[in-house]
C-alpha cells in the first residue's frame, strides 16, 4: 500500500497555529490533505498530529488521524524522518505494510497532484530511495556575499569574481513540498541529500518557504497571482 503522511504539529512559534491558519480561503494544511486525495496515489492520507484542533481540522478536510503523535516528537527538535517512521511502524502494528510513504508538508499550498503522481513514477522507475521536490536557485550561488565583521562585504567564493553568471552551473534547492520515499529507506533514516535521490524538478514560481509573516503575504500574493491566471478567480 501507499500512504502520505502530513506531519503538523501544533507548536508553531513564528507563526502561530500556522497548519490551520487560513490561508486563500482554507485553513494550510487542506491544501496538502486535497493534493494528496485528488492525486489517487494513495491508499490513506494521514495526518500525523499531537494536536487535537488539528486533527479535527485535519478530518474535517478527508484525511484520517488515526494516532495523536507522542510529545517526544512534536518539540521543535523533532525532525522529519523519525515522524515518518513513527507512522511507518504504527500502521506495521496494525497489520498494514506500506511500501512507498510520501511525506507531504502541512504548509505546501503550492503543491499539486501531477507533481505528486511524477514523483511517484519517478521513484518506481529509478533505483532510488527517495524522490522530492526542488527547483533552482534564481541567482548563482557561487557568487554569493556575505556581510562580515564591521558590516563589510566579502564574496564566499572570490575566485569566482570575474566569472561570467552563464559559465557557472546551475544550482537547486529542496522546495520543501513532498517526499516520496521506499519505506525501508525511511525506516533506515536514509538522507535525502544523496545520490539515491531522485529531484522531482519544479518552476521557482511554485516554490515558497512559509516560516515568517513575511513568507506568507508572499505566498499569498503568489497564490492569487496562479489562481487568476488559471481564471479561478
Amino acid at each position: 500500500m501507499r500512504v502520505a503522511v502530513i506531519p503538523a504539529r501544533g507548536g508553531s512559534k513564528r507563526i502561530p497555529r500556522k497548519n490551520i491558519k487560513p490561508f486563500c480561503g482554507k485553513p494550510m494544511i487542506a491544501w496538502s490533505i486535497e493534493a494528496a486525495l485528488q492525486s489517487s496515489c494513495f491508499d490513506e492520507v494521514i495526518v500525523s498530529t499531537d494536536d487535537t484542533e488539528i486533527a479535527y481540522v485535519a478530518r474535517q478536510w478527508g484525511a484520517r488521524v488515526p494516532f495523536m503523535r507522542p510529545a517526544a516528537l512534536a518539540d521543535d527538535h523533532a525532525g522529519t524522518i523519525p515522524v515518518i517512521c513513527h507512522a511507518i511502524e504504527w500502521l506495521r502494528q496494525g497489520g498494514k505494510q506500506p511500501s512507498q510513504v510520501c511525506c507531504i508538508y502541512a504548509t505546501a499550498p503550492f503543491v499539486q497532484v501531477d507533481d505528486l503522481r511524477r514523483g511517484l513514477d519517478l521513484l518506481l522507475a529509478n533505483d532510488c530511495s527517495y524522490a522530492f521536490s526542488v527547483t533552482s536557485y534564481p541567482f548563482p550561488i557561487q557568487r554569493a556575499i556575505r556581510i562580515a565583521a564591521q558590516g563589510r562585504v566579502e564574496m564566499f567564493h572570490p575566485e569566482h569574481f570575474n566569472t561570467r553568471s552563464q559559465d557557472l552551473e546551475e544550482a537547486w534547492h529542496d522546495a520543501g513540498q513532498f517526499y516520496w520515499g521506499q519505506v525501508q529507506a525511511w525506516l533506515e533514516n536514509a538522507v535525502f541529500f544523496s545520490p539515491l535521490s531522485i529531484p522531482v524538478r519544479l518552476p521557482r514560481h511554485r516554490v515558497q518557504d512559509i516560516d515568517t509573516p513575511e513568507d506568507w503575504l508572499r505566498a499569498e500574493w503568489m497564490f492569487k497571482a496562479m489562481q487568476s491566471q488559471a481564471g479561478l478567480l
